[in-house]
């Protein structure tokens, strides 16, 4: 389960309950004022700014593909444990966050 991610320096929220996202989903939610997409790689929990950064349009609509996600849109790649850039047309990273399983409820550290 990813415990870092860059610019973590606020609290953490509960986003989601840990059903809510079974492995190999992505759910698309809001933590804080922030929309942030929560993949499930096999059990491993990641957070993700919903947001591609080559034209703005939701990651959350993507698909998982091992430890990246893909954008629906373009096909931009991103690694999902640091955000970056794995693929064009993307070539800027995406924030990402901490998460944190506690019992069943999922934590990000907006």
């Amino acid at each position: 389960m990813a415990d870092e991610g860059e610019g973590v320096s606020g609290d953490w929220v509960k986003v989601a309950d840990l059903d809510e996202c079974p492995p190999g989903s992505l759910l698309d939610l809001e933590a804080g004022e922030e929309r942030i997409v929560l993949a499930n790689v096999d059990g491993d929990l990641y957070a993700l700014q919903n947001r591609c950064s080559h034209q703005d349009l939701p990651l959350s609509d993507g698909e998982l593909d091992g430890d990246q996600l893909e954008c629906l849109y373009h096909g931009a790649r991103f690694d999902l444990c640091t955000g970056k850039a794995m693929g064009l047309p993307a070539i800027t990273p995406v924030p990402t966050y901490a998460v944190e399983l506690r019992g069943q409820d999922i934590y990000v550290k907006i």
